[in-house]
């Protein structure tokens, strides 16, 4: 069947010097390395889900770690992790305009639309400089029970916390009710102005309220537990455990776990919008030098463009698998 054989045009075949797939070399290395990125995260994600599915220890509920706005007493469930959400989102809307703006080669609306997403990337690190703040000095504490301790809630209903229970103290539940003192060589409770104030040395000041479901710590409905009833568990206490969080201690719960993992995965995260932010300052600067005008694209915009959707992309996983879930 020799004879059959058909000639393809030249013009079809590929014959290098440029890319098959009409793709600059700029654009497909950013392409394989947000691939490898992403592979990394996936990994970091799965890992803190395979810890949190099987962990026998109650895991801590997002809406009720994340609930305060600077500045304002009371709860606020995610709103301020909502917010920060929502601009890092019109970040990634203002990042598609400047892109644009690069294809019609309008130097001024690149500056303009890459400017608001630079003003967007340093709110969402201011922002999440605050959390972290918040998250390490903490709400409250917490400190373990030495024996077996039967309390009544305000409510009514009756709890029996086992020896070795842990329990949370937390501002925002409320405080306690009844006026007394008690000190030892570490800390020391004292009543001001109604409030109780557990004081550790050499720490922080923070108005403490102590609550009962410790064993499931945060719970829909929490039963407080006042007065004489929040005396009793005080008095069974055997080691105060540090306010906040840091690599070594959580008050948020009993494991080590969730604390290790927020640090590593937001931190990571954070460091690539850090990463991302600079690279847009630097961009901005050589669209204001007309760097790009001289060289007739605005490609590099639209390299950056790719990063910083990417990054976007990571918060919503983020923020799903550690605020929602």
């Amino acid at each position: 069947m020799a004879g059959n054989t058909e000639t393809i045009p030249t013009d079809v075949l590929w014959g290098g010097g440029q890319s098959p797939f009409s793709v600059t070399y700029g654009k497909m290395m950013m392409w394989f390395f947000l691939v490898s990125d992403a592979l990394t995260f996936g990994g970091l994600l799965t890992a803190y889900g395979f810890a949190r599915a099987t962990s026998e220890d109650a895991w801590p509920i997002g809406e009720q770690v994340f609930r305060a706005l600077p500045g304002l007493d009371g709860q606020y469930p995610l709103i301020y992790v909502a917010l920060m959400t929502f601009i890092l989102i019109v970040s990634s809307v203002t990042m598609v305009l400047a892109v644009e703006a690069g294809h019609r080669n309008d130097k001024a609306g690149v500056l303009k639309w890459l400017g608001a997403t630079i003003i967007g990337g340093f709110f969402f690190l201011g922002s999440q400089a605050w959390e972290w703040s918040h998250f390490i000095h903490g709400s409250g504490g917490g400190f373990q029970l030495a024996k077996e301790v039967t309390v009544t809630a305000d409510n009514g209903e009756s709890f029996t916390l086992a020896e070795g229970e842990m329990i949370f103290m937390d501002h925002h539940f409320g405080h306690l009710a009844e006026p007394w003192s008690e000190g030892d060589a570490n800390t020391v409770l004292t009543q001001e102005d109604g409030h109780i104030t557990l004081t550790q040395y050499g720490e922080h000041e923070h108005s403490a309220q102590l609550h009962s479901l410790t064993f499931n710590k945060y719970v829909e409905n929490e039963s407080h537990v006042s007065g004489d009833e929040a005396v009793k568990l005080w008095n069974a206490r055997s080691e105060v455990f540090s306010f906040g969080a840091n690599l070594e201690d959580s008050e948020y719960a009993v494991q080590q776990t969730y604390a290790n993992f927020f640090f590593f995965i937001t931190g990571f995260h954070g460091f690539h919008v850090f990463s991302g932010v600079i690279i847009n300052i630097i961009i901005f600067l050589m669209a204001l030098n007309g760097i790009f005008e001289r060289r007739g694209h605005y490609e590099m915009v639209e390299k950056t463009g790719l990063y910083w959707h990417f990054v976007d992309l990571v918060w919503v996983f983020v923020f799903t698998f550690f605020y929602l879930i």
